[in-house]
């Protein structure tokens, strides 16, 4: 019976969102970490994010071990995510728990990242904007470390203007390898290995 629960769990519909902001200008900012595995899960899914305008953004639908992925990069700023989120969700009646959403950490050093259920948003305005247009905090969330200001060679910058700015070449290379391990925690996901994703994400 157990083996049955975790097929069927296994087999809904899931949806990935990638949390970033628009333009180019913005693309390989700290604060697009989460568009940057996205990207990268799009690419192994062999699938292409093309707009749709009734989702607020970009989208593509990957069929995975026999159900669903939808993968999402809201086309609105951060503070703005939620609609897109909230739009995709309920038109496919995914719910919450069958969501994760990727996104830069300030409180995780770079070269980390973790995965949860539901929590505080932490001051991102993305999460903050997701819980309030689902009316709950109960989706997951993959957080990649990209380290506080205070921790930096400027520690009086401001987070906007840190969060808002590329990392250094060597500071992208450690973020990227945590990506890696972010990927492979994202298709343990999909299989219902809720465990075994943050066992393997967390552990060094």
């Amino acid at each position: 019976m157990g083996e049955q629960t975790e097929f069927t769990m296994s087999t809904q519909t899931k949806l990935i969102v990638g949390l970033g902001n628009p333009g180019s200008e913005y693309d390989n900012t700290r604060h697009n970490a989460g568009w940057w595995l996205l990207d990268r899960l799009s690419q192994q899914f062999n699938v292409t994010l093309s707009p749709e305008s009734k989702f607020h953004g970009l989208t593509a639908r990957a069929r995975i071990h026999g159900g669903d992925v939808w993968l999402l990069q809201p086309m609105q700023y951060m503070n703005r995510s939620g609609a897109a989120i909230a739009a995709l969700a309920h038109f496919y009646k995914i719910p919450p728990e069958n969501i994760i959403v990727l996104h830069d950490e300030l409180d995780l050093p770079i070269g980390s990242a973790k995965m949860k259920l539901g929590g505080s948003s932490g001051g991102h305005n993305g999460l903050k904007d997701t819980q309030a247009k689902l009316g709950t905090d109960k989706f997951w969330r993959l957080r990649i470390g990209i380290d506080h200001p205070r921790n930096s060679a400027i520690p009086l910058q401001p987070v906007a203007d840190y969060v808002l700015k590329p990392p250094k070449q060597a500071e992208r290379s450690e973020i990227n390898q945590s990506i890696d391990k972010a990927q492979d925690a994202i298709n343990e996901w999909l299989t219902g290995n809720t465990q075994k994703a943050i066992q393997n994400l967390h552990s060094k």
